[in-house]
């Protein structure tokens, strides 16, 4: 099948968008802009390289919308304090432009096609990300400073990124007996740098598999977001592709290991810092994030407290929850939550799910997360890195991550109809 340059440039715009409406520093100083554009341009994917859609899409998407405008609509409706109508406008177009995402790839081009955008497009940013991790040494003394809202960093002509720290303004770290600032790529923080850089991985690693020397470079540069969850998803990928490839070649044995050993020692350097050191703050942080909005979930079950970033900040700084079972395991593990309240929002995604929109939605849509049908190949291991990223990152509402729930829901709506059509 041909596929025309018009076609490609398209397809990898529209690629680059969603990855950086999740995340990416391109949406954070441009956030109402950037969704126009994006939107505008599905619409002109759709009027120029389109193909009539197949009944069987449209129904299928056509349903989906209701059920997840619904369920939306139900949560503004009944939260426990008014609710912020923008928040919810926001909500509207990430679920229409992941829609209509979706609904562009199965039924213009192709899942596979999708899959060769997105890997050329992370790519990309991966080798950014990488030139990066040695930029500062070289472009430090000609930074600029810019601000957005409650966010800021530091810019090389926008070109390189870095990010300041409350108690710092740049996070230094020794790496192979370099000091390399912490990388986040072009993202807003290398938490979430690293939840592309890891997806970028497997795919080369067992998707496209085209080449050793952008697994190592994909590696290293992973290493230099210094992220407890990327790390950790790292050293599982290297594990997971110990036991694809031994089938083939024996002697991958001891290559992997010779680079697991700097990965691993990086790792129990970062997880000692995190726990009893100088960066505990960020795993406390992490941990409170686990548990709290899990106990105001409990309190709210059916449709949680509400979607208003900001509502739920003032609420969960005035929860205070106590329970003799999270206690005693405490005690067990030797954990111990050291913090009592915040009013920062979660960065627990699945938490902040529970908490603001309810049970019967919040496991619904993690549900229909776990049955997507985007990338079927390996798909146990794209879930691992996807969910093991998302505990420390909240973007599980952005239109990356929200595409695969969509897709869960559109592939049980398609199956409802065919069942339907087999029983008339």
């Amino acid at each position: 099948m041909q596929y025309p340059f018009k076609h490609r440039l398209i397809d990898n715009l529209i690629v680059m968008l969603l990855v950086f409406s999740s995340g990416g520093l391109l949406f954070v100083f441009n956030r109402n802009i950037m969704y126009s554009i994006f939107f505008l341009l599905l619409i002109a994917a759709f009027i120029f390289t389109g193909k009539k859609i197949k009944k069987s899409i449209f129904n299928a998407a056509f349903l989906t919308l209701i059920i997840v405008i619904s369920l939306f609509g139900i949560n503004y409706l009944f939260a426990v304090s008014a609710q912020s109508l923008n928040k919810y406008l926001y909500y509207l177009m990430v679920i229409i432009t992941s829609t209509l995402t979706l609904v562009h790839f199965y039924n213009n081009r192709s899942k596979d096609i999708f899959i060769s955008r997105l890997h050329y497009i992370l790519k990309l940013i991966v080798i950014h990300a990488f030139i990066q991790a040695f930029a500062y040494l070289f472009v430090s003394g000609a930074l600029k400073t810019i601000v957005h809202a409650e966010y800021e960093c530091d810019t090389f002509n926008y070109i390189f990124y870095f990010a300041f720290l409350e108690e710092k303004k740049h996070a230094f770290f020794s790496l192979f007996g370099l000091d390399i600032i912490r990388n986040q790529g072009l993202f807003w923080e290398a938490g979430v740098a690293q939840v592309f850089f890891n997806i970028f991985f497997f795919l080369e690693a067992h998707i496209v598999k085209r080449s050793k020397l952008l697994l190592a470079l994909t590696a290293f540069t992973i290493l230099t977001t210094y992220s407890t969850a990327g790390i950790i998803i790292l050293l599982l990928q290297f594990i997971y592709y110990v036991i694809v490839e031994l089938r083939r070649n024996i002697l991958i044995i001891p290559i992997i290991l010779i680079a697991v050993l700097p990965v691993y020692n990086v790792f129990t350097e970062n997880v000692e810092a995190k726990f009893t050191g100088e960066q505990e703050a960020s795993f406390q942080k992490r941990f409170f994030d686990m548990v709290q909005p899990f106990f105001i979930a409990l309190e709210n079950p059916i449709t949680g407290i509400g979607l208003d970033l900001y509502k739920f900040q003032e609420y969960r700084y005035n929860f205070i929850f106590s329970s003799n079972t999270f206690e005693s395991l405490q005690q067990q593990t030797g954990v111990e939550l050291k913090m009592s309240g915040t009013d920062e929002g979660s960065s627990n995604s699945f938490m902040f799910l529970l908490a603001t929109m309810g049970f019967p939605t919040g496991l619904f849509f993690i549900y229909m997360f776990l049955k997507q049908k985007i990338i079927s190949k390996r798909n146990e291991m794209l879930i691992a890195i996807i969910v093991l990223s998302l505990i420390s990152s909240p973007l599980f509402l952005r239109p990356f991550f929200f595409i695969f729930i969509l897709s869960g829901i559109m592939h049980a709506a398609n199956r409802i109809q065919n069942q339907k059509r087999q029983i008339a």
